[in-house]
This record gives structure tokens, C-alpha cells and sequence, in this order.
């Protein structure tokens, strides 16, 4: 299926559309009503105008083709209020029914570009909100008896509203006793607990004051897309630039990730290569109190929020930036020290495709096996659109890891590990898959017309041949089901670990400015102008963000969709996640399951002799292990506390039981210690790097010996 066909198509087609909403923007939306005791945030008409078109897009294009209509603004309501409530903590029973009016209007609403219901709620709850962390301030240094026998509910999720203010703080009340009881049974003293929960609730309002149109719009966008399908997103434009550089794993900027702390900026982590690394004119732990653009006047950014601030710090390569900076251990009035460093691009090495080495022995021979972490299906797409020939892929880095395993390392085999690997690029799946098939169809996409297409491996020849497994879990989605289903059923490998999310729809990214007239923009600009927005100048054309819209199913080659069945594993495992709570399965919106024709492909071996074999000696393993026999007493454990609502507040009672678990865990952990002949832990005593255990890649590399025993 061609993307870049949609895309054309929604071009042309939306033209009409977005002029006509663009006009409509002169439309004098309902009056939104006042919240006294709040700054009220209100929408501008660039939010109007992306409201209205994802209407459109959804209602046109989305895969369900579904109307907004009365019962999906229902549905809409409800979760935005969860979202913005989910434990009860904040609104009244009075604000619910006061938000009943709206019920059956946002569909209208939305359609027309209006936001003043929503705004109207989210200022509502901003009030609330403050309310309570001022309470909440209030009772910090208020008396406690930490020797009665009461409890503190803190999950409300499906308890009523609190019908009046008194009720509400006194939840609010016995919330900020547990804050400080379980401060006090830390052992620091009551003075600093004081000191800290006052600094930490004062934090919270201090962030809520910084909340603008945009976060608001975030939200309201979230609860509308998401009640469609659990992922049909909106990306606000902060939001949209941090999506295509996760995607392109690179992004342009000094090289440095950066932090708040007590409204300062400063230095997390400098990025090995980048400008700052290699200038040293920066150290972990500096502050950024102001920034200028080369040679221009310094803008103060204390205070600010953190993204506008590292929206000044990141720029185009090539450019320079100036930074004053207060140094790690010099007091804040200090005198700055300005540097300058100019920006390149950065890749983000450490989030990208890596390989690892392990040895083995397994009746009494040694193997080598490789393994290759992929944590997303990654891709640069804008520079290879622009010809860089070394642009940034999932499928590239794994390329060049496997020849490293080849030729150098000399491994017998390869695991590739999906495991938490939310998927991404379903070109990248495709290009992937292709290292390890010769040639043929790889997945089926059905689209809006119910028409499918066969996206195939072209390449001919492969990057490995030789023994091959896939790790995965129930966080393993989308790209990665599709990678892993096309391994199983072409018998190319062994898939180990439990059922994946089961995600199998496609989503297009839409730039939404890509489908607007320019000369729209450029009215749009001109009316944002006015209300203090992206200014008046005909250039300064607003960005509107991105949509990832529902446009297609995928299906494995055998013609089974991964819809809320996922891929199964060969050899299976516990699950790590609640599969009743994680999953396309446990998804409201959901697309359901279903099938299309089989793909004609060759399969390139018939593992199902083997399968049986390789199933039988990793139970019989299970069976004498202590990993596994703990690891199903840790998940039986988490399942009993799953149902846990409430907790005492009695100090003696809930230190008895925090010690208690504390004692179980450090006893468990020193019987595997002792199993592996390693010294046993002390409280309070932290596993280093070098002695972590990864059970399940550790039986995943001995399946993968079996395999290889039974195939000579």
C-alpha cells in the first residue's frame, strides 16, 4: 500500500475542506463559560481548526469509517474526565452533574471547531486541582496519630464522587497522613519530611501554573482518538517533533539531554559525540540560566517551561548557540559563564539496534550466541528523503551488527530480542525480515476499500542463515508481531517468550500543515496574530501538528490477523504483565480479529518436529529451576495484591508489612545469589550491573543450543 498516494489524495481532497473551515473560523463559537479563582485557558483557532479536520480525517478516512455522533460524545466525555480525574481526587459530585449538559454536544461541537465545552471542564478541574494541593499544604504540618488503626483508600477509581467539600478533604487529609507516614518509616526525621512534602506539593502547583492551550488541546485531542481507536493520535506540535525525532533516532542540538530542578535547567546526561561532549565546555549538573541565538540578546529561561527552553537550545546544524551557565557546585548567584557550541546533529546511539555476546555450555559443548536488542523500528525519514546515504535505520544497524557477529565474533547463532519493542516503521518490519528470508510476501494490508496488498521482500539472498531465535513479550506490538509472525511462519526461527499486544492496524502519520493550502496557513497566521499567538507575518505559517490515522489492517502471510491475538510463542514463558490489563484485547475501541487469503510463500523449514522436542527439555529444565519456580511465586504474589485498594496508616502496621516484604524479596534474591555462587546481599544492598540476571534470555540462549543440537 502507498502512503505517499493517501497522503496526495487527502491533499487534494482536504484543500476544499480546510478552506471551508478556515472561513468558518470568522464563525463566532458559543461563549465559554468563566471559571472564578483560575487564569482560564482558552482555545485558539489554530486548535479549531485541527479539530474540525480530524473530524473529517476520522470520519473519511479512518479505517472504521465511523460517524461522530451523539453516543461516541458520550464516550468522549467519560474519558476525559477519567483522564483528568482517574482516582477521584479532585472533582465533585456537583462539577459531574454540571458537566452533564455537555454530553451529547461535543460531536456537534467538534465538527464546528468548538472547544469551549471542553476548555470549560479542563479550567474547572485546574480550579479543583489547586484547591486541594492548597489543602493538601494546609494539613502537611498538621498533628497525626500514627498509632491508629485507619486506612487510606488510594485507589477511587470506581468509588462515587465526593458529594462536598468536607468529604474531599478528608481524603485529602488521610492522603498527605500516608505521604508523611511513609516518609517516617524511611527513618528521616519529622522535621524533613515536613520539609519535603511541603516542597513537593509546592512543585505541583508551580507545574499546573505553566499548563497552556496546547497541553490542554493535548488532552482533549487524547480522549476524542483514543475513544475511535486505541491508535488513531494526535500529536500537538511539541508533541509531533518529539515523535519524528524518536522515530529518526537523531535530532539537531548540542548533544546534551536536559532536566528541571527547582525550576533551573540543567545538565542530565551530555551525549557522547555531540558538540557539548566533544567542546567539554559543559559537565553533568550545570545549569542553563539564559540562551542566545549566535550573536543575538540573551533570553532568561528561568523558570520556563522545560520544552520552551530546549526549543531555544536545539536548532538546525551548523547554527550557533550561547549558553550562560552556573557550574555543578557553584551557588546559583554565581557569575554565569557564557559559552558558545554549534549544533550538529545527533544520533541517539543508545536507543538504537545493539548487539551483545554470550557463551554457553549445553551437554558439554560450547556455543556462541549473538544477540541483537532492537527497541524500535526506527527510520530517518527525512534524510533518506533528502539522499543521505548513511541515514539512520533499524534495519541498516542490524545489517552492519550481524556482519560484526558473522566475521568477527563468530557466533553459531542469533536471538533477536523484541522484547518491550513497540513496533514503529512497517517498512522497517518488512526491510528486517528480509535479512533472514531470501525472498517472498512478508505481511498483507487491507485498506479503507477493503482491497489487499502483498508488501513483499525483494531482496534477494540473506544477511543470516544460520540457527535463529526471537524473543518476545506481551509489550512486543505492531512491527514487531509483524517480524516475529513472518519468522514463525516462513520456519525460519524459534519464537520464544508469551503472546505479544496483539496491534494489528497500520497507522499513516499525517503532517496536518501538508494537507492545507499555503495561503490558508498563511490567513491562519494572520488570525493566530491576533490573539498574541504565532505573530502576523505572512511567512510565519502556525505548525498544526500531526495525526497517526487508522487506515489499514495488517495480516501474516498464513492470512491471520495479529489483532488482539498477537503472536504466540513456540516455546512459552510466564508473563512478566498482567495480560487481562495490557493487550489490544483489553482495548474498548479495538478493531476485532479476523482473516484474509493466504499469501503464496514458500516456507523456508518445517519446525513442527522440532518444536515438540525443544518444548519438552525446556519444561523439564522448569521444572528443576529455582528462577522459575521464584518468578511464578513473584507473579502468583503481584496477582493476590492486584485487587489492593487501601493501605493502613498505623506506622507500626505498615512498617511491619513493608519489612516483611523487603525480608521476603532479599531472601529470594540471595537463594538465586547463592545458586549462581555469588555473595549474599545485606539490606539496604544494590545488585550491580554485573551480577544482573536476565532469566529468560538466560533460557532463551539454552533453547536456542538445543535447537541447534536436534537440527544436527
Amino acid at each position: 500500500m502507498d502512503f505517499k498516494l493517501v497522503k496526495e489524495m487527502l491533499r487534494r481532497i482536504l484543500l476544499v475542506t480546510f478552506t471551508a473551515a478556515v472561513l468558518a473560523c470568522h464563525a463566532s463559537p458559543k461563549t465559554q463559560p468563566i471559571v472564578d479563582g483560575v487564569s482560564n485557558i482558552v482555545p485558539d483557532e489554530k486548535q479549531s481548526l485541527v479539530c474540525k479536520e480530524i473530524v473529517a480525517l476520522i470520519e473519511n478516512y479512518n479505517y472504521k469509517k465511523i460517524k461522530i455522533t451523539d453516543s461516541i460524545s458520550s464516550i468522549i466525555l467519560d474519558k476525559y474526565i477519567k483522564d483528568l480525574d482517574p482516582s477521584r481526587y479532585y472533582f465533585l459530585e456537583s462539577d459531574i452533574k454540571d458537566f452533564e449538559k455537555f454530553r451529547y454536544e461535543l460531536d456537534d461541537d467538534f465538527r464546528n471547531g468548538d472547544l469551549s465545552a471542553p476548555f470549560y471542564i479542563f479550567n474547572m478541574y485546574l480550579k479543583r486541582y489547586n484547591e486541594w494541593i492548597s489543602y493538601g499544604l494546609s494539613q502537611i504540618k498538621s498533628s497525626y496519630d500514627f498509632n491508629q488503626n485507619d486506612t487510606y483508600v488510594f485507589d477511587r477509581e470506581n468509588m462515587p464522587w465526593s458529594t462536598s467539600v468536607s468529604d474531599l478533604n478528608s481524603i485529602w487529609k488521610k492522603r498527605v497522613k500516608y505521604e508523611l507516614v511513609n516518609l517516617k518509616i524511611s527513618g528521616t526525621a519529622p522535621e524533613k519530611n515536613v520539609e519535603g512534602l511541603t516542597k513537593r506539593y509546592e512543585n505541583l502547583r508551580v507545574q499546573a501554573s505553566k499548563i497552556n492551550n496546547q497541553d490542554v488541546f493535548q488532552l482533549i485531542m487524547d480522549a476524542f482518538t483514543e475513544t475511535i481507536d486505541p491508535h488513531t493520535n494526535y500529536f500537538n506540535p511539541t508533541n509531533a517533533q518529539a515523535f519524528t525525532e524518536d522515530m529518526a533516532r537523531s535530532f539537531e542540538g548540542i548533544g546534551a539531554r536536559l532536566q528541571l530542578e527547582n525550576e533551573i535547567l540543567k545538565i542530565g546526561e551530555i551525549i557522547p559525540g555531540g558538540p557539548a561532549f566533544k567542546s567539554k565546555l559543559l559537565t553533568t549538573g550545570d545549569r542553563i540560566i539564559g540562551v542566545a541565538q549566535g550573536s543575538a540578546e540573551f533570553e532568561d529561561i528561568t523558570g520556563w517551561r522545560i520544552e520552551n527552553s530546549v526549543a531555544k537550545i536545539k536548532g538546525p546544524k551548523g547554527t550557533k548557540v550561547r549558553l550562560k551557565i552556573i557550574p555543578v557546585g557553584q551557588d546559583v548567584s554565581s557569575k554565569p559563564v557564557i559559552i558558545e557550541l554549534t549544533r550538529e546533529k545527533i544520533v541517539m546511539e543508545e536507543q538504537s539496534a545493539k548487539k551483545t555476546v554470550k557463551s554457553i555450555q549445553s551437554n558439554g559443548k560450547p556455543y556462541k550466541i549473538g544477540i541483537i536488542t532492537v527497541p524500535a523500528f526506527y527510520a530517518d525519514v527525512n534524510a533518506a528523503r533528502n539522499g543521505d546515504k548513511n541515514y539512520k535505520s533499524t534495519t541498516r544497524d542490524v545489517r552492519l551488527l550481524i556482519d560484526t557477529l558473522k566475521n568477527k565474533d563468530h557466533v553459531d547463532a542469533i536471538v533477536m530480542d523484541l522484547r518491550a519493542n513497540g513496533g514503529g516503521s512497517l517498512t522497517e518490519a518488512i526491510d528486517l525480515t528480509g535479512l533472514f528470508i531470501d525472498k517472498g510476501p512478508v505481511v498483507q494490508v487491507k485498506d479503507l476499500k477493503n482491497e489487499v496488498d502483498v508488501s513483499e521482500d525483494t531482496n534477494p539472498g540473506v544477511a543470516w542463515d544460520g540457527p535463529f531465535g526471537v524473543m518476545i513479550d506481551r509489550l512486543s506490538a505492531s512491527a514487531s508481531e509483524i517480524f516475529a509472525g513472518a519468522i514463525q511462519d516462513y520456519g525460519r526461527g524459534i519464537i520464544m517468550g508469551t503472546q505479544t499486544y496483539g496491534k494489528g492496524t497500520v497507522q499513516s502519520s499525517i503532517r496536518m500543515d501538508d494537507v492545507v493550502n499555503p495561503s490558508i496557513l498563511q490567513k491562519l497566521a494572520m488570525l493566530v496574530g491576533k490573539t498574541g499567538g504565532a505573530g502576523s507575518s505572512a511567512q510565519a505559517q502556525p505548525q498544526l501538528g500531526i495525526i497517526n490515522l487508522t487506515m489499514a489492517k495488517f495480516y501474516r502471510v498464513t492470512g491471520s490477523s495479529t489483532q488482539h491475538k498477537g503472536v504466540m510463542p513456540d516455546i512459552a514463558f510466564p508473563s512478566l504483565y498482567p495480560m487481562d490489563k495490557i493487550g489490544e484485547d483489553t482495548e474498548k475501541s479495538a478493531l476485532p480479529w479476523d482473516e484474509v487469503g493466504k499469501s503464496k510463500f514458500i516456507p523456508v523449514a518445517n519446525l513442527s518436529t522440532i518444536k515438540p522436542e525443544l518444548i519438552k527439555l525446556h519444561r523439564d529444565r522448569m521444572a528443576k529451576s529455582l528462577d522459575y519456580k521464584i518468578l511464578e511465586q513473584d507473579l502468583a504474589d503481584a496477582k493476590k495484591r492486584e485487587g489492593e485498594v487501601s493501605v493502613t496508616l498505623n506506622e507500626a502496621k505498615l512498617k511491619a508489612e513493608r519489612d516483611s516484604l523487603e525480608a521476603k524479596a532479599l531472601a529470594k534474591t540471595n537463594q538465586l545469589r547463592a545458586s549462581r555462587g555469588l555473595a549474599a546481599l545485606k539490606k539496604g544492598d544494590k545488585i550491580t550491573k554485573e551480577e544482573s540476571f536476565d532469566f529468560v534470555e538466560d533460557e532463551s540462549l539454552k533453547i536456542m543450543a538445543d535447537f541447534m543440537q536436534i537440527q544436527k
